[in-house]
């Protein structure tokens, strides 16, 4: 009996101190949950992006960063943010790193991740509006319009459209771009929640807030809506006819940053393969190209310098008889361009088009001497800075008008809308992927090519180095596709199309209509705010 009250009365003595300590844990995982859900939304709507076809996991990523954000101050939401972002984009961006290491990868994310910071932020402040999902997804929509500009003219990889390819969300491109495609899916991600936590109130307490459910319901449902009634602009049909073109993937000798060194048998792997496209054509295997399209840095000697390198193009052009797109590294008047080349084959080169925007610390070098002073091999890798071209590329190839947007330009909404405003009856985005070796880099830029169809009604060749090359209807479908790191070509008849979608027509509107919903909704939150504290003052 002594011993068992000894026992019970320690017992006693101990059970004050451990509960403290369990409530001490409790509050240190309350702390971390938050973080913990932030990193994983962000990672789940990495999980969401080609070249899986997830394209519905974007919505519980928004949902859940909604539950993180939702009513928290502007300075968590901060924190929270950069964390979502960095789940998000340390996977999305790796490939930046597969060449040249992990520390231009990891600053790039660690930059690009702020402004999903400052999403989080403005989330928070606007969560405790009416109708918050719409403010929200407005402010998200504001992020990604800053994150394509600054710094350095923008890095747009990763807008939330670029991942909804395969969604059905995608006629909503058609309707008003990048933005209001994106805007769809964030708001969509947002109502989703909103629906949930007011199931959950009233499931505890019997009570219903109708304009909130109401507001949840919509943001839901009209997304989707929306998209279905945007169903008619998405059209393969053909307006001005068709023609039959053919895109040239002739591989490189081996992946990797030192494919500059390989140039000569860069130029003779498109030259055999456009050859032996031509030797099938002769056989009666395959249709006719009316013209040919080679990649980006298909020939990067320049040919109007070296005549070795004309003669082999010349004979390409010759053996297949008809006009080809090239890709070339020209020199003229001491600058360097990323030029293609319309190469008539009578005539030789009639026709360029140089690249606008051009990609830092792959074309260009910002803060040459700052990055010098860091690391020599880093501005060994870029000795001399391309120039900028500064008019829109729309080359003539028997009669049709095929407008170019050379690879990291495909990225940006002006250059593509650019070139169909200048008359692009469809579009080529020649490409070099191989310094990114095998990675997702190439499936995430196919991507936003079948986007960037959608968005303007056009048919998009995508012909790439060393892969995947595709070629794209106007309703965003790949009808033909290589593998990577193989010579090939693709031939197909395609239509060509010259009515404008309201996205096209509407250009940056949308895009700033949403800023301004987003400055709205921050302005009448903060107005808010300061006028209950300063009644609170009273």
């Amino acid at each position: 009996m002594t011993v068992t009250a000894t026992s019970v009365g320690e017992s006693d003595q101990l059970e004050p101190r451990i509960a403290p300590e369990a409530r001490a844990w409790a509050r240190r995982l309350g702390r971390l949950l938050p973080a913990a859900a932030a990193a994983l939304s962000g990672l789940l709507l990495y999980v969401s992006f080609p070249p899986r076809t997830l394209w519905w996991l974007a919505l519980p990523a928004f949902a859940i960063f909604g539950w993180v954000l939702r009513g928290r101050g502007w300075k968590a939401g901060l924190g929270l943010g950069y964390l979502f972002g960095l789940g998000f984009l340390l996977p999305l961006l790796v490939w930046t790193g597969v060449e040249v290491g992990p520390g231009p990868w990891l600053a790039l994310v660690a930059i690009e991740a702020i402004f999903v910071a400052l999403v989080g932020a403005g989330v928070t402040v606007v969560s405790k509006l009416p109708g918050w999902p719409v403010w929200a997804a407005a402010v998200w929509i504001a992020g990604e319009a800053a994150r394509a500009r600054v710094p350095f003219e923008g890095f747009p990889w990763g807008k939330i459209a670029f991942g909804q390819a395969d969604g059905v969300f995608l006629p909503l491109a058609a309707v008003g771009g990048t933005p209001v495609l994106g805007f769809a899916v964030v708001l969509c991600g947002f109502g989703l929640y909103e629906v949930v936590r007011l199931a959950v109130v009233w499931r505890r307490t019997g009570r219903m807030r109708r304009t909130a459910a109401a507001v949840g319901l919509l943001s839901l449902a009209v997304p989707v809506v929306a998209a279905v009634a945007a169903r008619p602009l998405v059209s393969d049909k053909a307006e001005d006819g068709s023609v039959t073109v053919g895109v040239v993937q002739g591989n490189v000798p081996r992946a990797g940053l030192d494919f500059n060194s390989q140039r000569r048998a860069v130029l003779d792997y498109h030259a055999r393969e456009t050859e032996r496209l031509a030797a099938e054509v002769r056989a009666g295997k395959v249709a006719r190209p009316d013209f040919v399209l080679w990649p980006e840095n298909s020939s990067d000697i320049d040919p109007f310098a070296n005549p070795d390198a004309r003669a082999v193009i010349d004979q390409a052009a010759k053996a297949v008889g008809v006009p080809i797109s090239v890709g070339g590294v020209v020199e003229r008047d001491g600058k360097l361009y990323n030029e293609q080349i319309l190469w008539d084959p009578a005539k030789g080169p009639v026709d360029t088009y140089d690249k606008r925007q051009i990609q830092p610390f792959g074309e260009y070098l910002p803060l040459r001497s700052l990055i010098g002073a860091i690391n020599e091999n880093w501005t060994a890798m870029v000795r001399q800075d391309f120039s900028r071209g500064t008019k829109p590329g729309v080359f003539t190839m028997d009669g049709a008008k095929v407008g170019l947007v050379t690879c990291y330009e495909a990225a940006f909404d002006w250059t593509v809308r650019s070139e169909v405003t200048d008359g692009a009856q469809m579009i080529s985005v020649p490409s070099n992927n191989a310094t990114f070796d095998r990675s997702e880099m190439t499936y995430q830029q196919l991507a936003m090519s079948r986007v960037r169809a959608v968005e303007h009604s056009r048919t998009v060749t995508v012909p790439v180095t060393s892969g995947v090359s595709a070629i794209i209807m106007p309703d965003g479908k790949i009808t033909l596709r290589t593998g990577m790191f193989v010579a090939d070509s693709l031939v197909q008849k395609v239509p060509l199309r010259s009515s404008q979608t309201p996205a096209t027509q509407l250009g940056i509107l949308p895009e700033i209509a949403l800023v301004l919903v987003a400055a709205g909704g921050l302005g009448w939150a903060v107005g808010a705010a300061m006028r209950g504290r300063r009644a609170g003052d009273v």
